[in-house]
């Protein structure tokens, strides 16, 4: 079945939901992509590429709106040609694509790098009435690799691959380690009810007020999420846990999403 992001890839929108159709025949492959963000990641999980679905929040790549005209390799800030031909190995993003944003990249983050704080900001723009900066924290972290506390542009376009191209199983790793906190292999039900709360921040009131009763507040969504996967208060979850019981279980799938369903539907209706 074909997946994809509620965006094209040059457009400045950020994908909203995390797993809208998952194939449970999917079995965990080992594509090249999914090595080579593994071996360049501090975390085990942290930079695992991941499903062919929806990403929870995905935000654009900063200057993407001035992406349309590839600029290639310019006379300053070229892309290297290693790091080029490594993202082309990894990613299905073309040279053009490839070049056009690093451009892009550079004019909105000269020192090639992009901060917490800069993350933080591009996600204000896009929920400009909505308190995104919890959930962006957690989101930034998923994606530094090496947890120095900031992205170079192959770490950004990695995470962006794994987390729009990428397989069901994949993706499903990504998630997992943005539900791992603290980076310990495992999951908890504290950090379930931390993710799930910063996602309900982003939810307007309006919105909560159309959840089920059952799962209309984040204590009440994380205990639904932790009761699904069969799990007791102190209980933990595995990676291997997380991954089989959200394939098997399309209700945890919509729990752990960042966007309620009359939020889709009215984005559809905006789209026609």
């Amino acid at each position: 079945m074909e997946m994809r992001l509620g965006t094209k890839q040059t457009e400045c929108l950020p994908s909203r939901s995390f797993c809208s159709d998952v194939d449970p025949h999917s079995t965990r492959g080992n594509s090249k992509t999914s090595e080579s963000v593994s071996s360049s990641s501090a975390r085990p999980s942290a930079a695992r590429t991941a499903c062919r679905s929806h990403p929870p929040v995905q935000p654009p790549l900063p200057g993407q709106a001035h992406a349309a005209s590839p600029m290639g390799n310019s006379k300053s800030g070229a892309l290297s040609k290693e790091i080029l031909e490594d993202l082309q190995l990894n990613t299905k993003f073309t040279e053009e694509t490839l070049c056009a944003w690093y451009q892009s990249f550079l004019k909105e983050c000269p020192s090639g790098r992009i901060t917490r704080q800069e993350f933080q900001s591009i996600y204000a723009k896009f929920f400009p009435e909505a308190d995104p900066k919890a959930y962006a924290q957690h989101v930034f972290r998923s994606f530094d690799a090496n947890s120095d506390g900031s992205l170079d542009f192959k770490e950004y376009v990695i995470a962006l691959h794994m987390t729009s191209e990428g397989k069901t199983n994949q993706k499903l790793e990504w998630a997992f380690s943005l539900y791992d906190v603290d980076g310990n292999g495992t999951i908890s039900k504290n950090e379930v009810l931390e993710i799930v709360s910063a996602i309900f921040k982003m939810i307007s009131p309006e919105d909560v007020k159309h959840l089920p009763e059952d799962e209309n507040t984040p204590e009440k969504r994380a205990e639904k999420v932790w009761g699904f996967f069969g799990k007791k208060d102190d209980d933990k979850l595995t990676e291997e846990e997380f991954i089989e019981g959200t394939l098997a279980n399309k209700e945890i799938l919509r729990l752990i999403q960042f966007e309620p369903q009359k939020v889709k539907e009215k984005l559809k209706e905006k789209k026609q």
